[in-house]
């Protein structure tokens, strides 16, 4: 996907995409696993920045809706509230939603990551 990070900061990071043919599907938009791969990697990236060094996590499931088609550059913002307490093993869930370059909502998801202290 050849991503760029454009904002990466406790609590939220955005990645955009550019369109071109490596991303697209059979009717030449973005196709649907290429925005899985960067809404995983925004939220992944965003995961690792916030959770504790005394804690570990690995995605355990996500959720996704398709809203309309893809068809420019797009930019994947993930968000996790800053303030999240971390003790006992917890889901922890990651809201990512991608937009077009009209800034309309183009897919949205929730990735749950399994956050445990370490052993």
């Amino acid at each position: 996907i050849s991503p760029t990070f454009q904002v990466l900061e406790p609590g939220r990071c955005e990645v955009t995409v550019k369109n071109k043919r490596a991303v697209h599907n059979h009717i030449g938009t973005f196709h649907a696993i290429a925005i899985c791969n960067m809404a995983e990697l925004a939220g992944g990236v965003l995961t690792d920045i916030i959770v504790p060094k005394t804690h570990r996590w690995i995605p355990k499931g996500m959720n996704v809706q398709y809203l309309k088609k893809a068809e420019t550059d797009l930019r994947a913002i993930a968000t996790i509230d800053k303030d999240t307490k971390f003790g006992d093993p917890f889901d922890l869930i990651v809201d990512v939603v991608a937009k077009n370059t009209k800034g309309e909502d183009v897919f949205s998801a929730k990735i749950n990551m399994w956050v445990t202290p370490k052993k």
